[in-house]
């Protein structure tokens, strides 16, 4: 079902590049316009320069952040701060990092796959889209012709295809090794046999794949490629944009990590907040955790610790600006039987779609209590995301946005469960940790 090959990636040249962490970055969709001019100031030759680039006042169709990007490239090319491999190849990367007070250790593979439209079953996806990324994400590729950063895929087989890449360079010494500012170690190896080139290819073509991080990125390559084909009258099956880079790892890596991704919410007048918890009465068991100034720091541990000792309920926690206390919404029975979800029919209403936390906070208390359309639903600037419960509650105590919401993580079988049935979860219902590093290799997509 899915094809995968190996290909001739482009990596930053250690002769010219000598600490690989400071050209090195997280995906595009993480990094904060802070994060974007720190990540400037470590190196001129940082892969942010590419991947997102600064916007200026005199941006122009003709010389704008993805033309700068397009010209920097190819700048960087003939230079040689970039080179290209010589041979195909596929690259099994490990990034070891900490969780808790625990090391651990996620293992994938950097391969080209061929794009292949959602309906045929072979690549699901699993969440929405914003359309605005898209947009931006589809005149990068289209000025530059590159994949910049792999798009984050899961497939399941018990790491048998993992065990056979170990085997393939456990003698040998990792082509690319450093520690990011982050603190976590990232290892590369070129893997060139031939043979074993055909055995995962073999093994990968009974699976199916679950995008689990960059949806956006594989939409606009998918769009990018029936945009070239329906133009181009010499297109083929040779021409690489058939193809798109991505990091695939196992499901059943040990390393292979799920954190909630906590909603930040501004724009919401205090009248609606007023209400919330009354309106929130209708679908909802509420349990307080009130608070002195003083007390907070306790209640708030008490707080967290509640909503993860429920994971297995829909337990959603809440917290308001000028509110001196923590609360737990437990969702009451049957409530979402009576809820329809994104126009799904009726004969749907028992799916796996209705149990997720996810799916109770974006129709009941987002859409039915809050009053949100999909159009606010889709703006980023009113819905905030972060992967850290502190984060999130500090954001409300810094009067940063209004109110936020705690959610236990999804879980990898529902993620699974939902893709291979068609469905698609609301927009950042999973954060997989750690993200797929950009700039560890680069894909063109020049014949």
């Amino acid at each position: 079902m899915a094809k995968i090959i190996p290909f001739r990636g482009i990596f930053y040249n250690p002769d010219k590049i000598h600490n690989l962490a400071e050209v090195m970055t997280p995906p595009y969709d993480i990094i904060l316009k802070q994060d974007q001019c720190n990540f400037y100031k470590q190196s001129p030759y940082n892969i942010v320069r590419l991947d997102l680039g600064k916007l200026t006042k005199k941006d122009t169709d003709k010389n704008n952040r993805y033309t700068r990007a397009a010209n920097l490239l190819n700048k960087w090319i003939s230079e040689k701060i970039l080179v290209q491999d010589t041979s195909p190849a596929f690259y099994l990367t490990t990034v070891d990092f900490t969780l808790g007070n625990k090391r651990v250790t996620r293992s994938g593979l950097i391969a080209l796959v061929r794009l292949e439209p959602f309906n045929k079953g072979i690549i699901l996806p699993h969440e929405k889209t914003f359309s605005k990324v898209s947009a931006e994400r589809f005149e990068l590729i289209k000025a530059c012709h590159a994949n910049f950063s792999s798009i984050f895929s899961l497939y399941s087989d018990q790491n048998i295809i993992l065990d056979s890449l170990k085997d393939a360079v456990c003698s040998k010494k990792p082509d690319m090794d450093f520690i990011d500012k982050q603190g976590m170690k990232h290892r590369l190896w070129r893997i060139t046999d031939s043979s074993v080139h055909r055995y995962v290819a073999d093994a990968m073509q009974e699976k199916s794949l679950f995008i689990a991080d960059g949806h956006h990125r594989y939409e606009t390559a998918l769009n990018y490629k029936n945009r070239l084909a329906g133009t181009m009258p010499d297109f083929n099956d040779d021409n690489p944009v058939n193809y798109v880079m991505m990091y695939l790892c196992s499901m059943e890596d040990p390393g292979l990590v799920i954190l909630p991704a906590h909603r930040m919410l501004t724009g919401i007048k205090d009248s609606t907040l007023a209400s919330f918890i009354q309106k929130a009465e209708n679908y909802f068991y509420i349990k307080k955790i009130p608070f002195q100034n003083k007390g907070m720091e306790k209640a708030k541990t008490n707080f967290i610790s509640a909503l993860q000792s429920n994971s297995s309920k829909n337990m959603i926690g809440a917290f308001m600006k000028t509110r001196q206390e923590f609360y737990l919404l437990t969702l009451k029975p049957n409530v979402m039987k009576h809820v329809t979800y994104d126009n799904l029919p009726n004969s749907l209403k028992s799916d796996p779609l209705k149990n997720l936390d996810v799916t109770v906070l974006t129709r009941l208390i987002l859409m039915e209590i809050l009053g949100f359309d999909q159009s606010m639903l889709d703006n980023e600037k009113l819905i905030a995301y972060s992967s850290s419960e502190e984060k999130a509650i500090q954001e409300v105590v810094s009067d940063r946005c209004d109110i936020t919401f705690i959610l236990n993580p999804t879980k990898i079988n529902q993620v699974r469960e939902i893709a291979q049935q068609g469905l698609i979860m609301p927009r950042k219902s999973t954060y997989f940790y750690p993200k797929v590093i950009t700039g560890q290799m680069i894909n063109s997509l020049t014949p």
